[in-house]
């Protein structure tokens, strides 16, 4: 089965007065630290992603799906044209919600690669409109983490900070710990730094510091010990029935769609089980285990 392409496969340049922006930036939007970040690649490297743009109209103008901010940047630098990608259909939507944006692993990886092969330090940190530290930091993320560790977090974006803290914990406990951010969607510094102060002090990578936290006693590091080795099991127990746990609600929401579009099954619930139809109705509404 053949696949339509969405847009041609040559960018071809067109000046910015045929291009019609489909919505308006905010004023506040150049105080975003992404807005910088976009502007100085653009201003040291130039424009890398063409801005996509319909078919033009009968007035041979065309309207512009994605890279609003591109193209306000390029302009405030003076540009009067650009690469731009013409999409076959019209539809007004923005491109860049289908794309998965890069991870910091993947980041960590284009960082050592570019680093590699002789792009200066500083002209990367120009580019992405950090410090020659942050890139430095970057480089150097996964050193100390394992393997497996690694692959769970291939997709994520997180902060280099967590990377920090999982290396001073041995591979089996940063897998643990991974698993256990992961699954609660949450990989922030506090999180990490919260399972790190509970890490027995035999799963410490060597040579790291065993100095905990000031303020909490003894019993109290080995009760939230405790109660995160419980989360931990929690969270394994209901990834594991989480998937007969919604194939069998979407089971019984079927059935008792079809029970309740009965007449006579409907009006004998009325009279006699309100309460039971009110439940029977919860369940036929729900969607999700969130529900």
């Amino acid at each position: 089965m053949s696949i339509a392409i969405g847009f041609a496969l040559e960018p071809e340049v067109i000046a910015f007065d045929r291009i019609l922006p489909s919505r308006l930036l905010p004023k506040s939007v150049r105080q975003q630290s992404k807005y910088k970040q976009i502007q100085a690649s653009l201003q040291v490297i130039g424009l890398i992603e063409p801005l996509t743009v319909t078919h033009p109209d009968r007035s041979g103008r065309h309207a512009l799906l994605d890279g609003h901010v591109r193209l306000a940047i390029l302009q405030e630098m003076g540009q009067k044209s650009a690469p731009c990608l013409i999409a076959k259909d019209n539809e007004a939507y923005t491109y860049n919600n289908r794309i998965n944006r890069l991870s910091t692993v993947q980041e960590h990886h284009m960082i050592r690669r570019a680093l590699e092969r002789g792009v200066p330090a500083q002209r990367l940190a120009d580019a992405l409109s950090v410090n020659v530290s942050n890139i430095q930091r970057r480089a150097k993320l996964l050193d100390g983490i394992c393997p497996e560790a690694v692959e769970l977090l291939t997709d994520r974006i997180f902060s280099p900070d967590v990377a920090r803290i999982l290396r001073k914990m041995k591979p089996t406990r940063q897998v643990e710990c991974v698993e256990l951010m992961v699954a609660a969607n949450a990989l922030t510094c506090s999180y990490a730094q919260a399972l790190l102060a509970t890490t027995p002090a035999e799963m410490w990578a060597e040579g790291a510091s065993l100095k905990k936290p000031s303020g909490p006693t003894a019993d109290t590091m080995a009760r939230l010990q405790r109660e995160m080795e419980q989360i931990s099991d929690r969270y394994k127990l209901i990834e594991q029935s989480y998937g007969e746990d919604v194939l069998n609600l979407v089971l019984a929401r079927g059935y008792l769609q079809k029970l309740l579009e009965n007449e006579h099954v409907n009006e004998f619930l009325s009279k006699h089980h309100s309460d039971i139809l009110r439940e029977f109705r919860n369940i036929v509404e729900t969607v999700s285990l969130e529900g």
